[in-house]
């Protein structure tokens, strides 16, 4: 249960600030774009230091699906980390919302921080980048995770440094989501067209993070 409830921590902190950064320096311009990429791959080296040790610290289903696709956990803690992950970012979202009606802040972003697809052309367009982004994302976790090749105690730092470059790309496409459970919170709160294309960036970072399962079996090493 430890690790479930520390998944649920580690996504709401990286939903409240990378989404609150997003609200609140806004994203239609390079110092927004480049803060609020920031502040996601941040907070992801922040959490993968303190809870990494007891649930590895996935803080995205995506991840969680990647992971339990390679053989590294059981299906029963992914539905647990799924449970604890979602829940997490539902309460960074109403959290947003509280931060918006209580303290006044402007929301520069219109939707507490809640993906589009626009921008990106459409529905096809935006699960076209979100595929491609999550990924690429979750090699890298895969990889650097490794037991037998993967960057140890440095791996938090490469993991974050990769959402960095994601979002750097991303942003102005579709809000860069590559994280079902960051798109679900903020979007149950904003309610209109981001809940009604939610589904997109649910759908699209699992099959990413699933494609990127199938590839790093066949790169991964094999027992001798």
């Amino acid at each position: 249960m430890r690790k479930y409830v520390a998944e649920g921590i580690g996504t709401f902190v990286l939903t409240l600030l990378g989404c609150g950064t997003a609200m609140f320096l806004g994203c239609n311009t390079p110092a927004g774009v480049v803060g609020t990429a920031i502040a996601f791959g941040l907070t992801v080296v922040a959490m993968a230091y303190t809870i990494g040790g007891i649930s590895g610290c996935h803080i995205n289903p995506a991840i969680t699906l990647g992971v339990a696709l390679s053989g590294r956990m059981s299906w029963k803690d992914a539905c647990g980390y799924w449970v604890g992950q979602v829940i997490g970012g539902i309460v960074a979202g109403a959290v947003l919302l509280l931060l918006t009606k209580v303290v006044a802040a402007p929301d520069l972003t219109g939707g507490l921080g809640t993906n589009g697809v626009a921008n990106a052309g459409g529905l096809g367009g935006a699960f076209l980048v979100e595929v491609i982004a999550t990924f690429l994302f979750v090699l890298v976790v895969l990889g650097t995770t490794d037991s037998k090749v993967g960057a140890g105690n440095l791996a938090g730092l490469a993991i974050g440094l990769t959402l960095i470059l994601v979002h750097l790309v991303c942003i102005n496409l579709t809000g860069t989501s590559v994280n079902p459970a960051r798109s679900i919170g903020p979007a149950i709160f904003a309610g209109g067209e981001a809940l009604k294309c939610v589904w997109v960036f649910v759908a699209a970072p699992l099959i990413g993070g699933a494609l990127s399962a199938v590839v790093w079996s066949a790169l991964a090493p094999k027992e001798d």
